[in-house]
């Protein structure tokens, strides 16, 4: 990588993504199947949008035990899950907001 002097300056940072990975309390996780495995979610992915809003997804493993593939689920559209994700974006940012450079 190159980066060279002032145009980098003043040239704006795209940033292709933000992202952050939250653990689901235990009381909050729910189930749900696919191909005719059931999995247990207990892990969200939250992407920052371009537009502000944020988009979310599920993750889980297969409550019979194993692996399992990578596979991504709808969040509920219940009040817990949509508060979790809120309060998610909110602590993250905050975290970035006050990040100390690299080490």
């Amino acid at each position: 990588m190159t980066i060279r002097g002032d145009a980098a300056a003043a040239e704006p940072v795209e940033v292709s993504a933000l992202a952050i990975n939250v653990n689901v309390p235990e009381a909050l996780q729910w189930n749900d199947s696919r191909r005719g495995e059931e999995f247990i979610l207990s892990t969200l992915n939250i992407r920052l949008l371009p537009d502000g809003h944020v988009a979310a997804k599920a993750y889980g493993r297969p409550v019979a035990g194993g692996r399992g593939g990578y596979t991504s689920f709808r969040v509920p559209d219940r009040p817990e899950p949509v508060d979790l994700i809120d309060a998610a974006a909110t602590r993250a940012s905050e975290l970035w907001a006050t990040h100390q450079g690299l080490q």
